[in-house]
């Protein structure tokens, strides 16, 4: 018995988020980029496998919408196997559909840092190369500042032990990943990554953002 435990242990160890991709989606479409509707701002995030990081972000009072893809890097319309390869630059990210009259920027801002270890240099659990670093998007100044503002502002209350090396950089392109990857923590959940990584990630992230939460949330 003690050797099945090792054994589930170390297949947990070497299963990361590229590994749970269907075998059967590899030639899948690519899902949509949205506008932003009138009112609408957009607010793009990586902070390792997007699979949580979308889910995370889906959660927060005043986002309508979040779509999981690519962005930091210099190939244009990537795939799912050519980001893994870490050959294009590109990180997986959380494209964030929101309204800024329920919930800020600055607000978004630190749900991000909560949603993913942002003191671990490409690296996430399991997750390990450049495609899933922590990285930030700004689209003005004062998106920057805010982003440099709040990894102060976490970094001085200690709530990690190790500082933030999140990456903060100037938003230049998005491209949305394939559709099987739209939304896939809740139709997943009998995949055991998601079961083992992800939920408790989503479930960290509900505690320190309660009261940015959707109500049915909030449980």
């Amino acid at each position: 018995m003690k050797n099945l435990v090792i054994y589930f242990a170390a297949l947990l160890m070497f299963t990361g988020c590229a590994d749970g991709q269907s075998k059967n989606n590899n030639g899948d479409a690519f899902a949509p980029v949205p506008k932003p509707a009138a009112g609408q701002a957009v607010a793009t995030f990586g902070g390792g496998c997007f699979w949580s990081m979308s889910e995370a972000m889906s959660e927060l009072k005043g986002v309508s919408k979040v779509v999981s893809g690519y962005a930091g890097g210099k190939t244009k319309n990537p795939t799912y196997r050519e980001v893994s390869s870490q050959n294009t630059g590109h990180a997986e990210v959380a494209q964030v559909y929101y309204d800024p009259k329920v919930i800020s920027y600055a607000a978004l801002a630190e749900a991000f840092f909560f949603a993913h270890d942002p003191t671990t240099l490409n690296r996430q659990g399991p997750d390990e190369g450049t495609d899933y670093r922590s990285i930030a998007f700004y689209r003005n100044d004062a998106e920057k500042n805010t982003l440099l503002n709040t990894i102060k502002k976490v970094n001085q209350s200690r709530h990690y032990s190790n500082p933030i090396v999140t990456q903060v950089v100037p938003f230049t392109a998005f491209y949305a990943a394939e559709n099987y990857h739209q939304g896939y923590y809740r139709t997943n959940g009998d995949n055991p990554y998601i079961s083992s990584v992800s939920e408790p990630k989503v479930m960290k992230f509900r505690k320190a953002m309660k009261a940015e939460l959707k109500p049915e949330f909030q449980k």
